[in-house]
């Protein structure tokens, strides 16, 4: 009974949080011009705690490896959930790319869309030329952009192979690209992190985020990579990035996935 009230309070604390940063967020995009110092620093202030105020809310704890990119940076990481996104949000000043879906979230995204994410139809190859200019504006407006190229979410046993198709503005430009691999664990007596923060396959949101809100708490492990990467192929960009990726990754459960994905190794990856 413990663990539902807490579940309880802990939605009604994320919706609040949320709520309250929308707004403030939004009044001061009214006021403040776009490319101002003022209205930067009030998008770091929002993002970082409402990251830092999520993370609180649903008991994790982020653990730091290595030291992280200061903006503007271009930066990819494996993919495991929604997670992903507070986990970075609560310590990095960034915007992200993300599958068009999370902007019909209630609560996040709205919040997504006013912190001005980069929105892609993953399933359109026409809208890759847009998201590619807009991950341009931002470099250029002295924005970190976080990219997750596995295009879709896992359950953590393995990284899923990048594409390179939203790498082409750092190839072209020779900028480099910094890297992370992100992780999670739950304690002993809790459900596996795979089934209970990492949110893959046909889950539906509303049943895992309460299946998340139930856990005590949980931990967040993000190790970034000592020296970002360059290259001016993309592909060859792309296959750099998820070996240096998998080298620091730690399982979050080595079952394998349905179908034919644990057969993505390394030497079937350098064939692609």
């Amino acid at each position: 009974m413990f663990r539902v009230f807490r579940a309880v309070i802990r939605l009604f604390a994320l919706i609040i949080v949320t709520i309250v940063l929308q707004t403030i967020w939004i009044a001061g995009k009214a006021i403040l011009p776009r490319h101002s110092k003022a209205r930067r620093w009030l998008r770091k202030f929002i993002m970082v705690n409402w990251g830092g105020s999520l993370a609180i809310i649903l008991g994790m704890r982020i653990r730091i490896e290595g030291v992280p990119p200061r903006p503007p940076f271009f930066l990819v990481a494996n993919h495991l959930s929604y997670v992903d996104i507070i986990t970075i949000a609560a310590h990095l000043e960034c915007t992200f790319v993300a599958k068009n879906d999370i902007a019909g979230w209630p609560g996040m995204g709205g919040l997504a869309t006013g912190a001005d994410t980069i929105f892609i139809d993953r399933k359109n190859f026409q809208d890759i030329p847009r998201v590619i200019r807009l991950i341009n504006q931002s470099l250029d407006e002295g924005v970190g952009v976080v990219l997750f190229p596995e295009g879709t979410s896992t359950m953590g046993d393995l990284i899923l192979p990048f594409s390179p198709a939203l790498l082409e503005p750092a190839a072209r430009a020779g900028y480099p690209v910094s890297y992370a691999a992100i992780s999670y664990r739950t304690p002993p007596n809790e459900p596996p992190a795979h089934a209970a923060v990492c949110w893959w396959g046909d889950m539906d949101f509303a049943p895992h985020l309460l299946k998340l809100l139930l856990v005590s708490k949980f931990e967040a492990v993000v190790h970034y990579g000592e020296d970002a990467i360059h290259a001016d192929d993309r592909k060859v960009l792309a296959k750099s990035l998820w070996r240096s990726v998998n080298e620091r990754f730690v399982p979050v459960t080595h079952l394998p996935l349905p179908g034919s994905a644990r057969a993505i190794q390394q030497g079937d990856y350098d064939k692609q």
